[in-house]
């Protein structure tokens, strides 16, 4: 069952009690001819999606929501979204519970975090149906989260901030439109990544970067100009395409 009598931020808006994936439903209504924009919202998640296929669980009282976009930038420039839409959402939180603000960090390449434990993940998907179309999927922990997961996590609630779904994401839209206005379609994403770069987990730090099918360790020096991590280690500096990070003995 859904309700499409509603806008974020001048976006369509369409909500769902239960839904497989917020951003395979979007995905479904590009190959079918939606151009969005277009939010999509679910009270409950049963097949969430995470990075790389690994599964993202999301409760009843949790954010999971995809925006739906046509042609956003050339392909090329649109995996910065995830940048985009990280400044976004911890755009959002800090609005939404201003005391959990100053310890709010981003993680590379796409994740919030709350006092070190994830927060909020977003996942980019597009396809060429026959536009190119983009899913930005946001998923945050307002009520609860998952406890077994291989990166500690957290929800607003544990850290004493009641925020309801309907009220973050409506922050988040207005925080969306504005970062995809600044982010100009890729032309602005130098000012993008300086905002990203002041909110930057473990910037300046010892790291490891959990690749397909090794690790690499070293000193986490910033982004470069395509958004990939840039590790220093004893024999140069490494750029890093894609990798889940983790601090030094973890």
């Amino acid at each position: 069952m859904h309700r499409e009598a509603t806008d974020l931020a001048g976006v369509r808006h369409i909500s769902y009690e239960t839904l497989g994936s917020t951003n395979a439903e979007a995905l479904a209504r590009a190959r079918a001819g939606e151009r969005g924009p277009l939010w999509i919202s679910a009270e409950r998640q049963s097949a969430g999606r995470g990075r790389r296929g690994s599964a993202w669980v999301s409760g009843s009282g949790n954010v999971a929501a995809t925006l739906l976009l046509t042609d956003p930038s050339l392909p090329a420039s649109a995996s910065q979204l995830a940048f985009v839409a990280a400044l976004a959402v911890h755009d959002a939180v800090a609005e939404s519970a201003p005391q959990v603000g100053p310890l709010l960090k981003v993680k590379w390449p796409n994740d919030l975090l709350l006092g070190g434990a994830k927060l909020a993940g977003i996942l980019i998907e597009g396809e060429a149906v026959p536009s190119f179309a983009v899913c930005i999927g946001i998923g945050v922990n307002c009520a609860s989260h998952p406890d077994d997961t291989p990166y500690p996590a957290t929800d607003l609630a544990t850290a004493g901030a009641l925020v309801t779904p309907a009220q973050l994401l409506a922050a988040l839209s207005v925080a969306m439109q504005r970062r995809l206005s600044q982010w100009q379609r890729g032309d602005g994403f130098a000012g993008i990544r300086a905002d990203w770069l002041k909110r930057a987990a473990g910037l300046g730090e010892d790291i490891r970067v959990r690749l397909p099918d090794h690790e690499l360790s070293g000193r986490f020096r910033g982004l470069d100009d395509d958004g990939r991590l840039l590790l220093q280690q004893a024999n140069g500096v490494t750029a890093v395409t894609a990798g889940e990070i983790f601090s030094i003995g973890h």
